[in-house]
């Protein structure tokens, strides 16, 4: 038996190699982490149909996803509803001023959102994960960071008659260590809870990203309202030139670092793996913070500040969007690198792996599809785009038979939703 796969009799030698298999990257004998020959494999034409055994029909987390998505839709509630009333207090605070400001500070959370729905299409990942993001960064990390300061300086004046109120010590020293492990702790609850949703860095970039800009978008109207509450209009426009135009990716980049750390792990490691890899991104994303708020509090004169804190945050600007394009352009080669094993073992024809894996294959693919065989083909895209994160986890050895068995849900399916593609494009008799 191979990769945890149901012993199957082969109906011929798949063309994809001399054994009808794929061994797995790194090993002299892959053996129980080889890709199962397809029974029924393809010809050399481009959509052809291919025999399934009809086993493991029935998605083997199904039951983990209802309990998630209940979790889910109950975090996402309870958080959005205290959200709004953030924004209706903000709203009536100021009269037509205070909605000035919301917008205001909703401008980098727009931009980033959509920056990462774009790194998203490959392989969209359940919007209510990434507003669950949104809205820990916005609400629920901002208030832990509150308490979890308060506490930690009652009790330090307590023990020690240390105060932790002093501008430089909250800034370089306690708001780092507070804000990031408030924000980052929701990426190990994501990826012990919903480890399938997080395959990968880019996942963890993303994820990372969107917490941040929650969490910048309330700490934005924290500031604005207080600037305009000491020097009115001037003040406002001031500081949301420095903190929105200007840095508008701090928060995102800080908590992303974690979320690259997690994420090289989650590929092809253990859980426990992933929970220790939190630590290095965790310190790095403090560091930085730490680094940001230490340049902003130097005795420098007002435009030498500002020269010095422009410079570094264009510095972690670029940083940010070279690590984006870099993880996407590398989530789309591991994509298609993994369809083309499959193809080797019979699962899909050489061709068909060629249309999943590019983004102008998928578009010929879609227009190909005419009428309801194009639900069809956008099934067959997005399977496809679940398969190479999995076979990474087999091919590594974790993941054990739930894995394995995923793997061969998701072939199925595959298969499954290729034949109904044929039937409904008149090539194949019902």
């Amino acid at each position: 038996m191979q990769a945890g796969f149901q012993q199957r009799p082969p109906v011929q030698q798949p063309m994809g190699g001399p054994h009808g298999s794929v061994m797995a990257p790194g090993h002299s004998h892959a053996g129980a982490h080889v890709i199962q020959p397809h029974p029924g494999a393809p010809a050399n034409a481009s959509w052809t149909t291919q025999f399934t055994v009809r086993s493991n029909d029935v998605n083997p987390h199904r039951t983990r996803n209802i309990v998630l998505l209940i979790a889910g839709i109950l975090l996402t509630g309870a958080l959005g509803l205290a959200l709004f009333v953030i924004v209706l207090f903000q709203s009536i605070a100021f009269s037509g001023v205070g909605f000035v400001i919301l917008l205001l500070s909703a401008i980098p959370l727009v931009a980033i959102i959509g920056t990462v729905l774009l790194l998203d299409r490959w392989k969209p990942q359940p919007i209510l994960l990434m507003a669950s993001c949104v809205l820990w960064g916005a609400v629920a990390s901002v208030v832990i960071t509150l308490v979890g300061q308060l506490i930690f300086g009652v009790a330090a004046f307590a023990l020690t008659g240390i105060d932790t109120s002093s501008p430089i010590l909250s800034a370089v020293v306690l708001a780092p260590v507070f804000e990031e492990s408030a924000k980052t702790v929701f990426l190990v609850v994501i990826v012990l809870a919903a480890r399938k949703f997080f395959e990968g860095p880019l996942d963890g970039f993303m994820y990372g990203s969107l917490i941040g800009a929650g969490f910048a978008f309330t700490e934005n109207l924290l500031y604005l309202n207080s600037a305009y509450a000491e020097a009115q209009a001037g003040g406002l426009i001031m500081l949301f030139f420095v903190r929105c135009v200007m840095s508008p990716l701090l928060h995102s980049s800080f908590t992303a670092l974690a979320g690259l750390s997690i994420g090289f792990a989650a590929r092809r490691g253990t859980w426990w793996m992933a929970l220790l890899m939190w630590v290095p991104g965790l310190i790095a994303g403090m560091v930085l913070h730490a680094a940001w708020n230490g340049v902003a509090s130097l005795p420098l004169s007002g435009v030498m500040s500002l020269i010095v804190m422009l410079a570094l945050s264009i510095i972690i600007g670029v940083l940010w969007w070279a690590t984006a394009f870099f993880l996407w352009y590398r989530e789309t080669k591991t994509a298609r690198e993994a369809l083309m094993r499959y193809a080797g073992a019979g699962w899909l024809t050489e061709e068909e792996a060629r249309m999943l894996g590019t983004w102008n294959g998928r578009r010929a693919g879609r227009r190909w599809a005419q009428g309801s065989a194009r639900t069809h083909m956008k099934a067959m895209i997005r399977v496809a785009a679940s398969l190479p994160p999995v076979r990474d986890r087999v091919e590594a050895g974790v993941g054990g038979a739930a894995e394995k068995e995923y793997e061969v849900f998701l072939l199925n399916r595959l298969a499954a939703e290729r034949r109904s593609m044929m039937r409904a494009m008149g090539l194949l008799a019902p």
